[in-house]
This record gives C-alpha cells, sequence and structure tokens, in this order.
C-alpha cells in the first residue's frame, strides 16, 4: 500500500461532498415535497399514477410504471451495495461518505486542540506521528474547532432541507433573509442536532446508528475472504518498538490487529496500513499491515472460532496485490 492511497481518499471524499452539496441544485437527485416526487439526473421522477388516477393509462401499464420506475431501481441499488459492501467492506464510508469526511476532518483539529481525537478517549494520544513529526495539543485551537464544528453543522442542515425544497427558494430565502418559519425551524433545530452530534457523538453515530454502515458491515462480515486489513502475525515481535501508530490514527478508535469481528466497522480508509508503512519505512521487510483478501484474508475470520490458520507466505510480500 502506498502512502498517496491517502492522497487519492481525499480527492474522492472532497470530490462525493461536493457532490452531496450540488446534486440537489442541478436535480440530480432529491425529492421535491412540493410536487411530491423525486428529481433524478435532472428528471421528474414519477411513478406516473396520476396518469392512472386521471384514466389515460390503465392498470396494466401502472403495475409495469411501479416496476420498472420504483421495484426495480431500489432493488437494484440494494443488490449493488451488498455486493460491493460484500466484497470490499464499508468502502463507501471510508472513500465517499460526506458524513466520514467531516468525522475526520474533526478528529484531526480535536487532536491538535486535546490531544486526543475523541472527547470520550481516556488517554491522550502520543505527540509523536508515524512519519515522525510531532503534534502537539493547543487549548487555543478550541477558537477554530467550535466555529468549524457550527459550519459543518449549518452546512449539513440546509444541504438537508434543498433535498426536501427547492434549492433556489432556500438559497434565496437565505440570501435575502427571507426564511419561512418552518425553514428557520428546520435550519435552526438542524445545526442545534449536527452540532451536538459533530462534537459529542461523531465516530460513535458511524459505529452504532448509522443503518447504512451497519448494512455493510453485515454483509462484508458475512463474506471470509472479503478484503480485510491482513496483519503480518509473523512478524508481530517487530511491534514491540512501536508505539501502536496503527491503533492511534484509526478514525473509528478501532485496533487493526485485532479479529475481524472486532473491527465490524473498520472503513477501509487504510490509515492504520500507511502508518505501519511510515514506521517500518527502514524494514527491507515493509508494513506488517496491509489489505489483502481471498485466501489471504480467511486469517482473519477463522480467529474469532478460535482456529489458528497459517496464513501463506506470499500473502504479505510487499508490492504484491493479494
Amino acid at each position: 500500500m502506498r502512502i498517496d492511497t491517502q492522497r487519492k481518499r481525499l480527492l474522492f471524499q472532497a470530490g462525493f461532498f461536493t457532490l452531496f452539496l450540488l446534486a440537489p441544485v442541478f436535480d440530480l437527485f432529491r425529492l421535491d415535497l412540493n410536487l411530491k416526487h423525486f428529481f433524478f439526473l435532472g428528471m421528474h421522477w414519477t411513478l406516473g399514477l396520476d396518469d392512472f388516477v386521471a384514466g389515460e393509462i390503465d392498470s396494466t401499464q401502472a403495475a409495469i410504471n411501479i416496476v420498472f420506475r420504483g421495484v426495480v431501481p431500489i432493488l437494484g441499488t440494494i443488490a449493488l451495495g451488498v455486493w460491493v459492501s460484500w466484497k470490499y467492506g464499508r468502502l463507501y464510508c471510508g472513500w465517499l461518505c460526506p458524513h466520514f469526511s467531516v468525522v475526520e476532518t474533526i478528529n484531526q483539529l480535536m487532536r491538535r486542540t486535546i490531544g486526543r481525537q475523541s472527547l470520550w478517549d481516556r488517554h491522550a494520544l502520543p505527540e509523536e506521528n508515524a512519519d515522525g513529526t510531532v503534534t502537539k495539543a493547543n487549548p487555543l485551537n478550541w477558537l477554530l474547532l467550535l466555529p468549524l464544528v457550527v459550519a459543518f453543522a449549518f452546512v449539513w442542515a440546509i444541504a438537508l432541507l434543498t433535498y426536501l425544497l427547492p434549492p433556489d427558494e432556500i438559497y434565496g430565502n437565505l440570501w435575502n433573509g427571507t426564511l419561512t418559519r418552518n425553514q428557520s425551524v428546520f435550519l435552526g433545530v438542524g445545526t442545534l442536532a449536527f452540532f451536538v452530534e459533530f462534537m459529542f457523538a461523531r465516530h460513535l453515530f458511524c459505529r452504532y446508528a448509522c443503518a447504512v454502515g451497519l448494512f455493510q458491515s453485515i454483509a462484508w462480515m458475512g463474506n471470509r475472504k472479503a478484503m480485510v486489513i491482513g496483519f503480518n502475525r509473523r512478524r508481530v515481535e517487530e511491534c514491540v518498538d512501536c508505539n501502536a501508530a496503527c491503533d492511534n490514527i484509526c478514525p473509528m478508535r478501532i485496533k487493526p490487529r485485532q479479529i475481524k469481528r472486532l473491527m465490524f466497522t473498520c472503513t477501509q480508509c487504510g490509515q492504520c496500513a500507511d502508518a505501519c508503512t511510515q514506521v517500518q519505512a527502514n524494514n527491507p521487510e515493509g508494513s506488517l499491515l496491509k489489505w489483502v483478501e481471498n485466501e489471504c484474508a480467511l486469517d482473519k475470520s477463522a480467529r474469532e472460532f478460535g482456529h489458528h490458520n497459517d496464513i501463506p507466505m506470499h500473502c504479505h510480500e510487499q508490492g504484491k496485490k493479494k
């Protein structure tokens, strides 16, 4: 795994966050409560039942419309999500999810403020990073952290509102200071709720409350050969001199050297493997952590049941995709 993996991931996250904000603006996807139907790729997405009520189509055509405009797209999306999750895990969370990109941003700034990624972490993280640089906590960063969390909360609240009401109406009212009472209440309550969630429970929401994440994790756990962060246990003694850089950097606060069940909420961000690569930069054998799949991934699952599979020798060879 190369260090530039994180740069690529950042580009994916930034691009999808931008899409998340602009999709309603360009009618790429949104539900219009005024019109009572969806927009998709700039087109009105309806079931065509108004034509049936008006007597312009018969019941057969109405049933066909329901199947091909409603059932097929929904089941197709679910099937695609199950397949990707079954094979790759929570790839959406780690590489695209606009909520998780906020989680990571706040985690990093939180560490620069209090020395921990979360208010609920019991101990401060080491100041030395995997690449040898030092990050010292500075309480003055609260002056940046709090406004940033408020800004993220407001942006999320207004983005969600534009998924429900015409974006030009919302942004126009906001610009002119003419929001309706309901729009103001939605933005006020939404901003407060997101502020609390981002401030106190952002990664906990991802771990325990996000239905999309839970759905992906369950599908992933059902495939013992799915892509997972593998650990070269043959070299476990080389971890003795490390300050657990792979554990410290995880935004979900999980430990990547554990069995798969304890990595249930892994988002495949790969930061743990990159941290290990940096720590082992002078080791010709390279990182002890890397993405593996197929027979190389079985060790992670087998240990859940007390088995200790022999890891094939080729699984952790450097520069080879497994």
